[in-house]
């Protein structure tokens, strides 16, 4: 079987994807890595090989130019994914425009540059199954035009998936003649330039492969959701040597991710007010900053370790709690390792994710507007202190372990691939 992943040039969506990658590609089935071409590097640093499409475009460059744009666009959910999260925020005019907002001002730009040379590439090379995340609406298009299986692979909470079933009951209300559909209507006609038609998988996928338990997950209805563990990969990795051993205190991680500062002004929480607060506790604090925020202390209380990057995978299960911003991919690492959590969310699904782990019991959240020192410390108080988080947290780490591994969801990939592939059984001899 061949399997074409395609991405946006968005790292921490990638590094989601690589877990399954691998394990299909150790089951024997050729995998290859569609992206733009300035992203390839990141793309064979995994060990796995790209396939540079298209030309290179960043959104993030042209939106930078409206610091205040940006800066508004970072909080939440927006029309029309924030109807996932409030059900009463599923109005018609609202999401209807926010549809048209998030095709012109997202999914074109981010897409346009890969379409064309991504189609060209399925073409030559008949890829049996695409898989794609929520945001590269390049793939289904390319899985259209050649007949293949294809399917989303989450990287977090399916906002997109349940505010389109939204949106489409909706729409269904209108009368016939007021049914725009922006979506369906681009990506239709992309079907339309490649010889076939728009249906709702170009939306949705065939299916759609969820690496979170329920528990901290939303549903569309009528879509079929294959569930997988959510396996950490953090790109090149070192574990360093004070981590061989048990530390002598309890040991609490703070780490609000790459993105804040990869693509974002910084931090939404004060790192020198938080490391003071919690320099008053009997604790030990690993904190990793990024350089620019690093830049902005002035002190250092003795018990915190201050690095650029360590890997959570091999930072998290030392802990007793981690503080973090609610990003999917550590939200995951450390559900993982049933260590309990202090979620500070701010962008996207962030709050919705940290809500739905505090309504499990595995930790607690705290809202950016609220994120001072002493609150912090105080909830990190309350981690360590009552039993019931870490007990809590014990069970979504066996929920997460309960689930398939990308190994062993292989071969119900090969199965929905048979069933949803429309061409003829390629021979890859």
């Amino acid at each position: 079987m061949r399997v074409l992943f395609t991405v946006i040039p968005e790292k921490t969506i990638f590094l989601s994807m690589v877990p399954l990658a691998w394990a299909l590609r150790t089951a024997g089935h050729e995998v290859r890595f569609a992206c733009q071409p300035s992203f390839a590097p990141v793309v064979t640093q995994a060990g796995l090989t790209a396939v540079p499409v298209g030309r290179d475009s960043d959104v993030f460059r042209m939106a930078r130019r409206d610091p205040d744009g940006l800066e508004a666009a970072r909080v939440g959910l927006h029309a029309p994914w924030d109807a996932a999260e409030d059900p009463s925020r599923a109005r018609w005019e609202p999401m209807l425009n926010g549809y048209y907002d998030a095709v012109e001002k997202g999914h074109k730009p981010e897409n346009f540059p890969m379409i064309a040379g991504l189609v060209e590439f399925a073409r030559h090379w008949r890829p049996d199954l695409v898989l794609w995340d929520p945001l590269t609406y390049a793939g289904p298009i390319a899985a259209t035009a050649t007949g293949a299986a294809h399917a989303r692979l989450l990287f977090g909470a399916d906002v997109f998936g349940v505010a389109r079933a939204h949106f489409l009951r909706l729409k269904a209300e209108r009368p016939a003649g007021e049914r725009a559909d922006h979506l369906a209507d681009w990506l239709g006609a992309y079907a339309r330039k490649y010889g076939a038609e728009f249906t709702e998988s170009m939306v949705t996928g065939h299916f759609t492969v969820d690496q979170f338990p329920r528990g901290l997950q939303i549903e569309a209805p009528e879509l079929d959701y294959l569930r997988m563990q959510f396996v950490p990969y953090n790109g090149p990795a070192t574990v360093p040597g004070w981590l061989w051993s048990r530390p002598a205190r309890p040991r609490v991680a703070l780490t609000m991710g790459l993105t804040a500062t990869d693509l974002f002004d910084g931090y939404t929480i004060g790192a020198q007010d938080v490391l003071d607060a919690l320099g008053a506790l009997d604790i030990e604090v690993v904190a990793t900053l990024a350089d620019a925020e690093r830049a902005k202390l002035h002190r250092v209380p003795d018990n915190a370790r201050l690095l650029p990057f360590v890997p959570l995978h091999a930072l998290a299960p030392t802990c007793a709690a981690v503080i973090h911003h609610a990003g999917p991919g550590t939200l995951g690492t450390v559900a993982r390792y049933g260590v309990p959590q202090l979620s500070i969310p701010y962008s996207f699904d962030e709050p919705l994710l940290a809500r739905k782990l505090a309504e499990h019991g595995a930790g607690l959240e705290l809202p950016h507007t609220g994120a001072t020192g002493e609150a912090i410390r105080a909830a990190v108080q309350r981690l360590l202190a009552e039993p019931r988080f870490t007990a809590r947290a014990g069970a979504l780490r066996d929920e997460t372990l309960a689930l398939p591994t990308p190994n062993q969801l292989v071969p119900r990939l090969e199965e929905l691939t048979a069933r949803h592939r429309t061409g003829a059984p390629h021979d890859h001899r």
